[in-house]
This record gives structure tokens, sequence and C-alpha cells, in this order.
């Protein structure tokens, strides 16, 4: 087999399986077939996460509680969201996954906390960025908005400034892991709209000093958001469980904002995020109303118009479902279990673990290359997350990676691919790397990588070769 046809096979991995379609058949395919192609896909990928081998990515995992969600789903799968007056149970439906979100993120703390919900995280995220820029705009006549985050925050962000056309700064980070509040401090000028923070990062896990950074949004009377779209579903049960974390919520001063998404730790269907505030006349800017056009006063509440209903169902029945106590019980299931895997890396003198995490767990090391680690881990069947700057791995804790036994096993692979990774020739180089740039590649090589990942993408919106 030729580099070109392993290539194709990889990313098209069906395409001498099944028929390619390139224009609309001439005849409807029969449903049986069409259902039967689609299950013996869905069968295939989903063995992997299925035993839990797979870092983040598949959150409840137990297809039982999908059968669930997709019967909710199929009541309101035909369902526009933006007909309310047709469906005013998405009202109902979304009001409540909106104030059930802002309980457990201790909104009652909050001077008139609200929310809305969004199609995922990276909505969240660029929403608010919206709603800082418009709140500046009209509250302080700001024309240059300018905001501050991290390089740890979430590249969403980024690319929600790009869009909007905001200035970024990007925060170093002090040694244990976390935004250096002193530069971000120094870097606020009139122009700045808000300041971000994560509860925990997706690189490493870890909440950056909230209370500090609360304090200095008070100052500057600026924005505050806590990107909780990762950890908010999870971390929002810490205390529940006896896990030690400070305050990320409403209840530290200055925090105007959080996300946190319904489709990851929320353990609903993908395609959910709450995005709070902690008052509505803040909400109110990221609204578009428009009264001129023929075809109607038109107004949406975000980025989205037309939305299914379906999703807004399977995402409040996965919540009511389980209730406080299965999200607590759950959660301590994975608190409990990324403490066993701290402490066997811990026992791997060659790794070590990047700054104070709770249930996402990253490690690096100075003695061994980590993505021959991870190629190691690969060949017995794992599937971890590369990270860059520095070169690590992370292991996000789910439901499925607290299996009885699981997580020991995964200590003894990870112990025997240090050892294979230490006998691997110096100059070899990995078959892994960081999904989001090519590892190692160096701040002067971003852009190289930038056009070639661009350049990449167009194969998955093009038929099989």
């Amino acid at each position: 087999m030729s580099d070109a046809d392993a290539f194709f096979d990889s990313i098209y991995p069906y395409r001498k399986r099944f028929e390619t379609h390139r224009s609309l058949p001439e005849h409807g395919v029969d449903r049986a077939q069409i259902l039967e192609e689609l299950s013996t896909m869905a069968h295939e990928e989903d063995a992997k996460g299925d035993k839990g081998l797979v870092s983040g990515s598949i959150y409840h995992g137990s297809h039982d509680h999908y059968h669930f969600l997709t019967q909710a789903f199929e009541s309101f799968a035909h369902s526009n969201v933006l007909q309310r007056d047709m469906y005013p149970s998405s009202t109902k439906l979304e009001g409540e996954i909106v104030a059930m979100t802002l309980g457990m993120l201790h909104g009652e703390a909050a001077e008139d906390a609200c929310g809305v919900l969004t199609s995922g995280g990276s909505e969240s995220l660029m929403t608010a960025l919206y709603t800082y820029r418009e709140w500046a705009r009209e509250e302080k006549g700001i024309t240059e908005p300018e905001v501050i985050w991290p390089v740890t925050a979430h590249c969403a962000l980024d690319k929600g400034a790009h869009y909007f056309g905001m200035k970024v700064h990007h925060a170093p980070l002090t040694d244990d892991a976390r935004a250096d509040v002193e530069w971000i401090r120094s870097q606020i000028t009139p122009n700045t709209v808000a300041i971000v923070a994560s509860a925990g990062n997706y690189p490493h896990g870890v909440i950056d000093p909230i209370a500090e950074l609360g304090a200095l949004a008070l100052e500057h009377n600026i924005g505050f958001h806590v990107d909780g779209c990762l950890g908010g579903f999870i971390l929002g049960w810490a205390e529940d469980c006896g896990v030690s974390i400070p305050a990320f919520d409403f209840r530290v001063p200055g925090v105007t904002s959080i996300s946190a998404d319904t489709h990851k730790y929320g353990y609903g269907l993908k395609g959910t995020s709450v995005l709070c505030y902690s008052r509505k006349d803040l909400r109110k800017h990221q609204y578009f109303t428009a009264g001129g056009w023929p075809g109607g006063i038109y107004l949406s509440p975000g980025m989205a118009g037309s939305r299914s209903g379906g999703v807004i169902a399977a995402t409040w029945a996965a919540m009511v479902s389980l209730g406080k106590s299965g999200y607590v019980e759950i959660a301590q299931g994975i608190f409990d279990t990324a403490a066993k895997l701290k402490h066997g890396i811990e026992q791997i003198p060659e790794l070590k673990i990047i700054g104070d995490p709770s249930f996402l767990v990253a490690f690096t090391s100075d003695e061994v290359g980590i993505y021959h680690v991870n190629d190691a881990l690969a060949d017995r069947g794992w599937r971890m997350n590369g990270l860059q700057f520095p070169d690590a791995l992370h292991f996000c804790i789910t439901r499925p990676n607290t299996s009885p036994g699981l997580i020991e096993q995964f200590l003894v692979d990870l112990a025997e691919s240090v050892e294979v990774a230490k006998g691997i020739p110096e100059g070899q180089a990995p078959k892994s790397g960081a999904l989001y740039g090519l590892s190692g590649s160096g701040p002067e090589g971003v852009k190289a990588v930038e056009d070639l990942l661009s350049g990449a993408l167009d194969a998955f919106y093009d038929p099989a070769p």
C-alpha cells in the first residue's frame, strides 16, 4: 500500500466498504440499508470509548442513558425554538436548564443571575466576548476593545476576539500553571473591557486565581468571565464530594459571567452549553433585534436563528433524570479516580504533574520524549490528548474511566510506555504530537503549522477519493 493510500484510508476508513455519494442518488436508498450502514460505523467507532480507554470526549458512556436522551430528542427533533408560539415547551425547558445550572453555580449570590442556552462552549465563550464588547461600547464608549486571558485559555476565545475585532493580551503563567495576576494587572488599560480565566483549563485542568482576578475586575469596573465550559459541571459538585478547590462561581465578587457545558459533564447530547450572567442588564447586550425588516420584527437571543428543540429536551431530560444525587455520585467516582491517577504518576520518577488538578491530570517529562510515551500508550489501546508548550499529555477523567481496575491498568501501561520511550534512539521522531499545532514547532513555526492545518481541513468536507 502506498503512503497516499494509507493516508486516505486513515481519514476515509469507509471509502472501500460503503458507497461514496458525490451527488444525490437517482433514487432514494432503502432506509434499512441506511440504518445498517450508520449502525456499523457507530458500533465500530464507539468500541474504544466504551472500554474507557479515551481521555475526555465520552463523558457519560452509558448507551442506556443515550437511548433515553434520544427518546426525549425524538419528541422535539422537528421543532424550531425560534417559533415560541408553536413550541412554548422550549421556554419551559430552556428556562429550567438555566435555572438548574445557576443553582449549581450559586447564582443566588449574584445581583440578578440569569443565563441563556447556546450550542456549545465555543458559542458560549464567543457570545460572552460579544456581550462585553457591546456593553463597553454602549455604557463606556469604548470603540477599540481589549481583553486579557492566560495562554491556557481556550482557543475559542481567540476565535471570538478575531471575529469581533478585539485586541487580545495573553497572560503568562506562574510556576503553579495558573494565570499571572500581576501581569494581568499591568496590562489593564482604559480600553480593557473584560478579563477571562478558566475553571479548569483544557490543557492542565487547573483553576486560575479567580478571587484575585475578581478583585481586579471590580477595581477597574470591567467584565470577568469564568470559563467553566469543561469544568463547571464537575467542579460544581466538588464541595459535596469533599474535594477542596478554590471558589470559582458567583460567590466570588467580581465574577460577571460563567459558562458551563451541559454536553460535557452535564451529560446531555452534544450541542448545548449554558452561559450565565450575574445580572440581566448585562445579558441584554447579547440580544439582536431588528424592527424595520419587511419580513417582520426580528429578535434573536444569540448567534443562532433556528434551533431544534430536540437537543434542549434531551438536555433537560438528562439533568432532571440524574438529579443532584446522580451528579454527585458520578463526580465522586471521577475525583477519586483522578486522585489515584495523580498518585500513580507521582510514583514514576521520569514524569511530573503540571499544576494541582482535580479531575483532568496533565503530565510532562524532562527525561523522556512524552510523545514517544504517547505512541506506546496508543499501541496499548489508549487515546490521550497531546499538549504543547510544554510538550505534555493529559488524561481527562470521565465516567467510563472510573470502571474498577481501569486506572490501575493505565498506570501499569504508562510505566511500561515510559520504559519504551527511554529506549528510543535520540532524534527518532514520534508518531504523535499535539492536536492543536504539531507540538514542538515553536512560536516561529506557528504560521506554517496554521497554513498546513487549514489546508488539511479541506479533507473533512470533501468526499472520499
